[in-house]
C-alpha cells in the first residue's frame, strides 16, 4: 500500500549533502519514500529532469527508501522540486508544501532552494535570543538617569518617572524616562545566563531623546543616559529654562564627549562580559530614518549647522526638502510624515553611505566586538528598490568584512526572498512565518491585538498553509534556521494579553488594565512551546518570561517585575531552553507535519538522523485522543519515547514518561490546552 506521509524532503542535513554549498560545488540531494512503494523518483532542477538512484542507507529506518542524484551548481541560485510515480499510481509532486498533484510551475516560490556561497554565522543558527528595551529592562546607575525637564521633545519636557512599576502613559510614554541603563542589564547578566539565553538583541541604544530611541541623534556614541555620566551640567539640568529651549541643557550631558566616550567603554565591557558567559550581542541599526535632533538636521540648534536652519550645511543634501523649501523649514521629508523622524536620503548624498557603512564596521570591530544587527524597517531605505538592493549589498560586505562571524537580521513585513539571496541580510523577524500564524491558531488577535477573528482560533489548515507559504517565499536553510521567531516585542502587544481573546488598546475606557484580565498562561505556555520547537532562532521579549502583559506600543514596553516575577514561568522557560539545548534536532533539524488537520489540533516533528522530537498541541477545551504515525519523523515500532514536558491548566511538569511507538501508530491523550514535547534519540539508547 502506498503511504504518501512517508514521501519526504527538507534542505537540511541528512537530505542535503552541504547546507552552505559553494558556487560550483556538486551537492548530492535525496528524498525518502516508503520501502518498495514507487517507480522512481525524479529530481526536477532549473528545467532538467534528473533521474534518482535508490540507495542503501544503513543508519535509516527499514521501513523507508531513500533516492539520492548528484548536481553541480553554478554559481546562481538554484530550484528544484520532485516528481514521484508511485506503483500502480498517478505522478505526485513534491515541493516546500509537501505532497501536491499539480506539476509546480518553473518560476514558483513553493519549490526548495540552495544559494551557493549563502553563509550564516554558526552560532545564529537556532540560538537562544533575549530582547531588551533597555530603558525598562534594569536600572543599574541612579546617577546618569534622566532629570524631570532636562530637554524638551516635540514641545514639552522630557520626566523622569520614579515609580519603577508605573504603567506607561499611552499618549507620551515616549518622553517618560524610567532609567533602565546598561549597567542594569550588566547586573544582570548571570539572571541571562541562567535562563539559557545565547544571544542579547538591544533596542537602539545611541544617543536619543527619546525613551525607544529609534529616532537617533549620534550613531557614533552610546546614550550616556544608558552608559555613564561624567560631566552632569550643573545646574542646568534642573530647573526648566524660560525660554522653552533644550538646546544648551541637552548639551550638558549627552553631547559631552567624556560622557560619549565613557559611556562608549561601557557598552565595550558589556560585551566583553557577555562574551565570557557565551552571550552574544546584536544591535538595532536605525538607518531609513534618523532623529530630529540629529546634528545633520539639528531642529534644536544644538550643534550649529544643520540643514533646518543653515541652507549652506553640509549635510543639506542628507534630507529631501522640496524645492524653494525656505523659510518653510518642515518641509522635509519624514518617515511616516513623523517631523521627529526625518527620511534620510541616501540617494542624494554619498557622504551618508560612506558614514552609516562605516558605523555598519564600526561597532561589530574591536574595542566594541558586537555581533550583529537588527536592521530596522530596512526595506523602506533609500527611495528605490535598485539603491535598496544596491546599499544592504555594500552594507552587508562592510560588517562581513569587518566581522565574518556577524549576523544581518531584518525586519521586515510580507515577502523578502529578494533580499535573502545570500548578499544582503541573513534573515528577517519572521512575522509572515511565525509570529503571526502561531497567534492566530492560539488566540485569533492580530499581533497588535487590535482585531479577534474566530475563524481563525484554532484553525489548522490555515496554521499550515501559512507557515509553508512563508517558507516557501522566504527562506532557504540557512536564513530559515536563523530568522527571529518571535511571541511579542517592542511593537506589538504582549503574546499573554492576546491570550484573553479580547481586542484592545491601553487608550481604551478600560486602559491597561485591560491587558491584565482574563489571561490564560496554559495557552501562553502553548506558544512558549511552539517558540522553542519551530525551525528558527527563537527570540523572548523581556519579561515575557516573568509573565508580563501590555497592549502594543507602548503598553507592551512597561518594566520589568524585579521583585515580583512570575517564578513559575521563569523556571517553566529554563527548562524548555535547556529542552531546546540538548535536542539538537530543534536547532538544525527537518521539520515534519504529523497527523490530520484536525481542528485545534498541532503536531509535528523535528528530526536528524538518529533523534527525533515530537511536539503536541491541544489549544481546545476538551481532552483529544490522537492516533499518530510517527515514522515520518524516523521513529519506528518499538523506539521509546521520552516526554520531555507536559504543559496545561495545572502548569507544567517534566516527569519523564516512557511510551513506546507503536506498530503502526502511536497513542496520545492530551488534556485541554496542553502541549507536550516526546523525544527519541538512538545515542542514548531510547531505542529499541
Amino acid at each position: 500500500m502506498f503511504e504518501e506521509g512517508l514521501l519526504f524532503h527538507d534542505v537540511v542535513s541528512g537530505y542535503l549533502s552541504s547546507v552552505e554549498p559553494e558556487p560550483w560545488q556538486s551537492v548530492t540531494i535525496r528524498f525518502r519514500t516508503g520501502t518498495c512503494q514507487v517507480r522512481s523518483v525524479t529530481l526536477c532542477c532549473e528545467g532538467e529532469e534528473i533521474f534518482m538512484q535508490k540507495v542503501s542507507l544503513s543508519d535509516y529506518p527499514q521501513y523507508c527508501d531513500f533516492y539520492e542524484a548528484e548536481i553541480e551548481l553554478s554559481d546562481d541560485p538554484c530550484s528544484y522540486y520532485f516528481a514521484v510515480k508511485p506503483e500502480g499510481g498517478k505522478t505526485l509532486y513534491y515541493d516546500v508544501r509537501g505532497v501536491v498533484k499539480d506539476k509546480p510551475k518553473a518560476d514558483s516560490h513553493t519549490l526548495f532552494r540552495i544559494i551557493p556561497g549563502f553563509r550564516v554565522p554558526g552560532w545564529a543558527r537556532g540560538a537562544v535570543i533575549y530582547q531588551i528595551f533597555t530603558d525598562r529592562f534594569c536600572n543599574g546607575d541612579k546617577s546618569n538617569d534622566v532629570v524631570s525637564g532636562e530637554y524638551l521633545y516635540e514641545g514639552k519636557l522630557v520626566k523622569k518617572v520614579s515609580d519603577w512599576h508605573k504603567l506607561p502613559d499611552p499618549r507620551s510614554d515616549f518622553r517618560h524616562i524610567y532609567g533602565g541603563d546598561l549597567k542594569g542589564v550588566m547586573s544582570k547578566l548571570d539572571y541571562l545566563s541562567d535562563l539559557g539565553i545565547e544571544v542579547i538583541y538591544f533596542n537602539p541604544l545611541f544617543v536619543s531623546p527619546s525613551s525607544h530611541k529609534y529616532d537617533t541623534q549620534d550613531y557614533d556614541h552610546i546614550d550616556p543616559h544608558f552608559g555613564v555620566i561624567i560631566n552632569d551640567g550643573g545646574e542646568l539640568v534642573k530647573k526648566a529654562d524660560k525660554d522653552n529651549r533644550s538646546a544648551e541643557r541637552y548639551i550638558r550631558r549627552t553631547t559631552d564627549l567624556a560622557n560619549l566616550e565613557a559611556s562608549d567603554r561601557l557598552f565595550a565591557q558589556l560585551v566583553e562580559e557577555a562574551h565570557k558567559r557565551g552571550i552574544r550581542v546584536i544591535l538595532d541599526g536605525v538607518f531609513n530614518h534618523c532623529g530630529s535632533f540629529n546634528k545633520w538636521l539639528d531642529t534644536e540648534q544644538i550643534y550649529g549647522n544643520g540643514a533646518y536652519h543653515d541652507k549652506t550645511s553640509p549635510y543639506q543634501a542628507f534630507f529631501k526638502f522640496e524645492e524653494d523649501h525656505w523659510p518653510d523649514n518642515d518641509s522635509y521629508e519624514g518617515w511616516w510624515d513623523y517631523k521627529t523622524l526625518p527620511k534620510l536620503n541616501y540617494e542624494g548624498a554619498r557622504a551618508l553611505q560612506e558614514y552609516i557603512l562605516r558605523i555598519g564596521r564600526k561597532w561589530v570591530s574591536p574595542p566594541y566586538n558586537a555581533d550583529g544587527w537588527r536592521l530596522d524597517v530596512a526595506a523602506d531605505l533609500g527611495h528605490s528598490a535598485d539603491f535598496n538592493h544596491y546599499f544592504w549589498r555594500r552594507f552587508r560586505s562592510a560588517v562581513k568584512e569587518a566581522n565574518p562571524s556577524a549576523v544581518i537580521i531584518a525586519e521586515n513585513y510580507g515577502s523578502s526572498r529578494e533580499w535573502l539571496m545570500g548578499n544582503e541580510w541573513d534573515s528577517v523577524m519572521n512575522y509572515d512565518g511565525f509570529m503571526d500564524p502561531v497567534s492566530w491558531f492560539l488566540t485569533g488577535e492580530d499581533r497588535h491585538s487590535d482585531h479577534f477573528k474566530k475563524d481563525r482560533l484554532c484553525n489548522t489548515e490555515l496554521f499550515w498553509s501559512s507557515m509553508k507559504e512563508a517558507m516557501g517565499e522566504n527562506f532557504s536553510c540557512q536564513s530559515m534556521q536563523t530568522a527571529m521567531n518571535q511571541l511579542s516585542n517592542h511593537d506589538h502587544s504582549r503574546f499573554m494579553t492576546r491570550t484573553n481573546m479580547r481586542p484592545g488598546r491601553a487608550t481604551d475606557a478600560e486602559g491597561s488594565e485591560g491587558a491584565d484580565k482574563d489571561t490564560e498562561p496554559a495557552v501562553f505556555m502553548e506558544g512558549a512551546l511552539l517558540l522553542m520547537t519551530w525551525p528558527g532562532a527563537p527570540a523572548i521579549y523581556y519579561g515575557d518570561e516573568a509573565g508580563l502583559t501590555g497592549y502594543t506600543d507602548p503598553d507592551n514596553r512597561r518594566t520589568y517585575p524585579w521583585g515580583s516575577e512570575d517564578q513559575n514561568m521563569i523556571a517553566f522557560h529554563k527548562e524548555i531552553i535547556q529542552m531546546r539545548k540538548h535536542a539538537p534536532e530543534l536547532r538544525t533539524g527537518a521539520l515534519v507535519r504529523l497527523g490530520s488537520m484536525e481542528k485545534g489540533i498541532l503536531t509535528y516533528g523535528r528530526f536528524l538522523p538518529g533523534a527525533a522530537s515530537v511536539v503536541l498541541i491541544n489549544n481546545t477545551g476538551r481532552t483529544r485522543l490522537l492516533d499518530l504515525d510517527l515514522r515520518a519523523c524516523e521513529i519506528g515500532s518499538g523506539h521509546t519515547l521520552i516526554k520531555v514536558i507536559e504543559t496545561g491548566k495545572e502548569g507544567y511538569n517534566t516527569s519523564p514518561d516512557r511510551i513506546l511507538a507503536g506498530e503502526g501508530t502511536t497513542s496520545f491523550r492530551l488534556p485541554p490546552y496542553s502541549g507536550f514535547v516526546y523525544r527519541y534519540e538512538k545515542a542514548i539508547g531510547h531505542g529499541r
